[in-house]
């Protein structure tokens, strides 16, 4: 696997690491599915820059657009209208806790779906970052039970959402580039969420011009979408759908990084032992099998 997909995998969970704040702070103005479009148009004024400057076709009469929409649609619109609906229910960091159980949905989806064979290596690896993930936020049966069960329940859908779209994107749009499918997983996100928001929820679209709106719409939609998509799609390209989705277990501790060097909070040392941990447990999942332990296994 590329080196340069490792160094994709930091960058964008440092990206995301700050997703759940944004949309918290976005919550005191807008609805969900607002919020969903908002993202998404940002993001795709970002990614046609980009091409045009770049000079990457668009591809528009040859691109499979109704996978795409299938595809855009569940990894995308949902997902993020269920995050933004569920941070009316529990804290961004609750969230993006949660949110880390996109591999495991993965997995599931890919041996049930898709015949996806995982190897030792990747359950050790799974295992390890759970275990890391655990360590991290101090989870104990008090603090899950606490939890809203409606914002836990759609915090979950989320996440299995992103674990079907991430392995149908490997699937249904290979031979397009990062940048083209991008483009069209923000378009259709639009299109849907945009529908959604202007036919269910009030829109105050003049809010934008506020000083503390402004910034939360650039970081989320610009870098948290526009940026962060091509990022993983690299990722799915270059490595897998499973590799790519290890990236939300690395958001739990960007998002204590981001609160630590923004917000002065204090770091302690679970969030030190579980980020090594975590670490080691994506690195372990990222690796193949030797051939030759392959061969006999077969």
């Amino acid at each position: 696997m590329p080196r340069l997909v490792y160094a994709a995998l930091i960058l964008l969970s440092l990206i995301w690491g700050g997703s759940f704040y944004f949309i918290k702070m976005l919550l005191h103005d807008f609805g969900p599915w607002s919020i969903a479009f908002l993202r998404s148009g940002s993001g795709l004024v970002v990614v046609v820059i980009i091409m045009l400057v770049l000079r990457k076709p668009f591809g528009f009469r040859t691109f499979p657009w109704l996978p795409m929409a299938a595809m855009a649609t569940i990894n995308t619109a949902i997902p993020w209208a269920f995050i933004a609906f569920g941070e009316t229910r529990l804290t961004s960091s609750m969230a993006s806790i949660l949110n880390a159980t996109t591999p495991a949905w993965t997995i599931v989806v890919g041996m049930l779906f898709f015949r996806s064979v995982w190897n030792r290596n990747q359950w050790l690896g799974l295992g390890m970052a759970t275990i890391g993930l655990i360590v991290l936020v101090g989870i104990t049966p008090g603090s899950v039970m606490s939890v809203n069960m409606l914002g836990f329940v759609c915090l979950l859908c989320a996440s299995f959402c992103y674990g079907v779209g991430s392995q149908l994107s490997k699937r249904l749009l290979g031979g397009y580039s990062m940048y083209q499918i991008t483009f069209g997983t923000l378009l259709t996100c639009m299109i849907v969420s945009g529908t959604m928001a202007f036919s269910t929820e009030t829109v105050p679209l003049s809010h934008l011009a506020s000083a503390s709106v402004f910034p939360m719409v650039i970081g989320l939609g610009v870098f948290g979408s526009g940026f962060a998509y091509i990022l993983f799609y690299y990722m799915i390209q270059k490595g897998s759908a499973e590799f790519a989705t290890m990236v939300t277990y690395l958001v739990p501790c960007t998002a204590l990084i981001w609160g630590y060097t923004l917000l002065n909070e204090k770091i302690s040392w679970n969030l030190l032992v579980g980020l090594l941990i975590i670490l080691a447990g994506v690195f372990l999942a990222s690796r193949k099998p030797a051939p030759a332990k392959l061969a006999a296994a077969e």
